[in-house]
């Protein structure tokens, strides 16, 4: 995990694929048309608006630096590779697809599926097939105001100090897992494991740590491959890359409950904020019934 130096005093790490205090002119001119590095479907970065997209491509934290867009994640198209080498034998023919739309049984969407893998013969026919999903970082607080600060005048404003601001923006790991990890997991993962296909999932190292520790098992017996990645700073150009540090192999089930399933807290700690609160409620009870309160003329008395 790449560690920071000197004192984070802003959220911002890269900004349409660059680091804020990069002003080649390759790096001027992303920033300038609002392009994307990373095999976006247009050139353009169209995260959030299309018209003014946020190409906040990953941010700062105590803790390292979380990927915050999907986008980023295809950078030369690496994780392909990774999740091919887990769904399919070697020299397989394969390749990829996005945004595949999965249905259930009754023809009701489960969602879009990021990447699918699909194998092939000589003659074009699909022989096997897998899912990849990428997990990127929900924030929590306001990325957009430090975005537009830096993008006014990026020189003058790469080493901003941010930290004295409202809704300072951080990386909402808790969110991330269990209103986007786990949901992918329960529907898409779930259609995926009933027609007994394997799923690759992308995330960058820090989101990973926050996760429960999965139960690992050898590759053959894997139906999720865990493909986990660092963002490390190129100082011969002034850019970071993306690099595979480790890939985790776990069962479907045994990795769903341990992200879904929350451990028990002490219930005398939680009885107590009940009696808080009922106590409360019974100190400020109305004088009069509730029925009073639609009393009217025509009622009887």
């Amino acid at each position: 995990m790449q560690k920071q130096t000197k004192p984070i005093t802003h959220p911002l790490a890269e900004v349409f694929g660059f680091p804020v205090n990069n002003f080649s002119a390759e790096a001027k001119r992303f920033r300038a048309k609002r392009l994307c590095p990373y095999n976006n479907r247009v050139p353009n970065c169209t995260k959030d608006k299309a018209n003014d997209p946020l190409g906040t491509c990953s941010i700062f934290s105590d803790a390292g630096i979380s990927i915050t867009c999907p986008i980023r994640f295809r950078q030369n198209w690496m994780i392909v590779d990774a999740a091919a080498g887990f769904l399919f034998s070697p020299n397989s023919n394969w390749t990829s697809l996005t945004e595949v739309k999965l249905k259930d049984k009754h023809g009701q969407s489960a969602g879009n599926i990021d990447v699918v893998l699909v194998a092939y013969d000589e003659s074009g026919c699909v022989t096997d097939f897998g899912a990849l999903e990428i997990q990127a970082v929900y924030i929590s607080g306001n990325i957009r105001n430090p975005f537009n600060y830096y993008i006014n005048d990026p020189e003058n404003n790469a080493q901003m100090d941010w930290t004295k601001q409202t809704s300072y923006p951080r990386p909402d790991f808790l969110s991330s897992s269990r209103k986007r990890l786990a949901p992918q997991l329960i529907f898409k993962g779930g259609i995926l494991k009933a027609w007994k296909k394997k799923l690759a999932v992308a995330m960058d190292f820090v989101f990973f740590q926050t996760l429960p520790k999965l139960e690992e098992i050898d590759k053959e017996n894997a139906d999720i491959a865990w493909l986990i990645y660092d963002i490390k700073y190129n100082l011969s150009n002034n850019k970071y890359d993306m690099e595979l540090t480790k890939i985790v192999y776990t069962k479907f089930e045994q990795a769903l409950d341990k992200i879904t399933k929350s451990d028990a807290g002490n219930i005398e700690e939680f009885i107590d904020i009940l009696q808080a609160k009922l106590d409360e409620r019974l100190e400020h009870k109305p004088d009069a019934p509730l029925i009073d309160h639609f009393q009217t003329d025509w009622m009887p008395k």
